[in-house]
């Protein structure tokens, strides 16, 4: 039989990111740090003298992006893993483009 959504599941616990209903503290941690790194990355390519900001935190965002989607276990994370890793390597082209990595 194949797999039906049961009235207990809807959309909001396929947004969750313990939607299996376990806790992965260490996962979730890495997921919002990647997509806040990435969203502070891709904010700061906006102002002029923030390129540095962009290079580096586009950099780490990148980097902690592939390893976080490498452990995470839920679909919650893997989404917010794609859109972080997504604004970071968007972040440091950017910032590489307006003056790279050094002030």
């Amino acid at each position: 039989m194949p797999h039906t959504l049961q009235p207990s599941e809807d959309k909001r616990s396929m947004l969750a990111l313990n939607s299996d209903g376990r806790a992965h503290p260490r996962e979730n941690i890495l997921a919002i740090a990647t997509f806040v790194c990435g969203l502070v990355a891709f904010v700061s390519t906006f102002f002029g003298g923030a390129h540095f900001v962009s290079a580096w935190l586009g950099t780490l965002g990148f980097g902690m992006g592939l390893y976080s989607q490498y452990v995470s276990v839920t679909t919650g994370e893997r989404v917010l893993n794609i859109i972080g890793i997504v604004a970071s390597f968007v972040a440091v082209a950017l910032g590489i483009a307006r003056g790279g990595f050094l002030p």
